[in-house]
C-alpha cells in the first residue's frame, strides 16, 4: 500500500473546533498555561515567563499550530511504528488529533483500540475508543472521532 497523506485543510479545521482558539495564556482544565489552539505553554516557549491574560500575536498561535500538529504527527509515526505509513489518509488525521489531544503516553495506553487497528477491525477500534475516559472527558469530539474510524470499513 501507498504512503497516503492527511488533509490537513480538514485536520486543522477539526482541532481548531476540538480544542478551541484562544489569543491570550489561560489556565486549561488541568491547571496548565496553555494559548491559541491548544498550545501547552513549557519553559521553551516565550510567553513562559508571561502572567495568564496575556495577548498572543495570531502569527504566533499560528506558528505554534503548526509545530504542535507535526509534533503529533511525528509521534504517532513513532507510536504506530512501520504500520503509520501504510495507514489511510484518514485513519492518520483521527490518530493525529486523539494524539494531539492525548500525548503519546495516553495514547498508547489505548492497547486494545490499538490492536483493533493493527487488525483492522474499525467497529472494534471504535467500541475500544467509546470505553475510555478520554471517551467520557471529551464526548462530543470522541464521539466524531470514533464514528469516523467506524466508518473506515465503508
Amino acid at each position: 500500500m501507498a504512503c497516503t497523506t492527511i488533509n490537513m485543510t480538514k485536520l486543522r479545521q477539526d482541532l481548531e473546533r476540538d480544542e478551541g482558539r484562544v489569543d491570550e495564556i489561560y489556565i486549561d482544565s488541568l491547571g496548565h498555561k496553555t494559548f491559541g489552539i491548544g498550545h501547552l505553554v513549557t519553559e521553551v516557549d516565550n510567553e513562559y515567563i508571561y502572567p495568564v491574560g496575556t495577548e498572543v500575536d495570531s502569527a504566533r498561535v499560528s506558528e505554534c499550530f503548526d509545530d504542535d500538529i507535526s509534533e503529533a504527527e511525528m509521534e504517532c509515526a513513532a507510536l504506530y511504528a512501520g504500520s503509520w505509513w501504510e495507514f489511510s489518509g484518514e485513519l492518520k488525521s483521527i490518530l493525529v488529533n486523539m494524539m494531539f489531544n492525548l500525548g503519546r503516553t495516553r495514547l498508547s495506553k489505548f492497547r486494545k483500540m490499538n490492536a483493533a487497528i493493527a487488525r483492522q477491525d474499525w467497529n472494534e477500534a471504535g467500541k475500544e475508543g467509546r470505553d475510555s475516559l478520554w471517551y467520557k472527558q471529551v464526548g462530543n469530539r470522541a464521539e466524531r472521532l470514533m464514528t469516523r474510524m467506524e466508518n473506515l470499513g465503508d
